[in-house]
């Protein structure tokens, strides 16, 4: 009897690089990962560029500062090198089309000012999503924005998950964390909603929002997906920019 090979998808999924911002040690470590470890696809869920050129703290300094083009073309290097296939919008990277809504409107419509455009995913053979990304017909993926955030990871994602009716895999927070919530009835487990934040891929010395203080963890995410299911695991990543994935380290 011949017996059927049994197919396990893994998917690896990273969240808030904000480059230039991002931890080039954890990066690095993770690109080459990558490369060894040869995932079926490898989300991100937003956040990708910081556009710290065009933000509200902008005014008046970082505005003025010419380096928008180098940021999106180490961004660019940044995903190409970290093999990335989907991203879907972020506040950080809404902040083109808003930049342009409030101070240059005239300019909306040129296509080359198009987020997707602007960056080149269709070279970089990245698909971008505006809305939710749906990874399989119960698990979707969001940036995280779209509801209020919990201090505890997992908990913004889970949120998202009641609203949305189907498991959430989402960034924004800088956490990581896995939630569930079940429902059943007359002893039969009816539903399971799991929430899942993957972690940020950030430089902290760098984040000049914080004022010093935050509550986040550095990692990314994988996906085990089986016909049976979804299996999300946590990788932390130490402030080495090191991590372990399946019982070896990497960095």
């Amino acid at each position: 009897m011949r017996m059927r090979k049994k197919t396990i998808k893994r998917i690896v999924v990273i969240s808030d690089l904000q480059v230039p911002f991002h931890d080039t040690k954890a990066t690095r470590n993770l690109s080459k990962f990558i490369q060894r470890y040869k995932p079926d696809d490898v989300l991100c869920v937003g956040d990708e560029l910081d556009f710290q050129t065009i933000s509200r703290w902008s005014s008046g300094r970082d505005e003025w500062s010419g380096t928008i083009g180098r940021d999106r073309n180490t961004c660019q290097e940044v995903l190409y090198d970290l093999r990335v296939t989907h991203i879907v919008r972020s506040n950080h990277t809404d902040r083109l089309y808003k930049s342009l809504a409030s101070r240059l409107p005239g300019l909306i419509g040129l296509p080359e000012l198009e987020y997707p455009n602007f960056m080149g995913f269709k070279e970089l053979g990245i698909k971008f999503h505006t809305k939710p990304y749906q990874i399989t017909h119960d698990w979707i993926m969001v940036h995280g924005d779209e509801q209020s955030t919990k201090p505890h990871g997992g908990l913004t994602a889970l949120e998202a998950a009641k609203r949305h009716g189907k498991s959430v895999v989402c960034g924004h927070t800088h956490r990581q964390g896995i939630s569930s919530f079940s429902t059943a009835s007359g002893g039969v487990l009816t539903g399971v909603l799991t929430g899942f934040e993957v972690g940020h891929l950030m430089d902290v010395s760098k984040a000049y929002y914080t004022r010093g203080t935050f509550n986040w963890q550095a990692g990314f995410g994988l996906l085990y997906v089986d016909r049976k299911g979804v299996t999300p695991v946590t990788v932390p990543i130490d402030k080495s920019g090191s991590f372990i994935v399946e019982g070896k380290r990497y960095g």
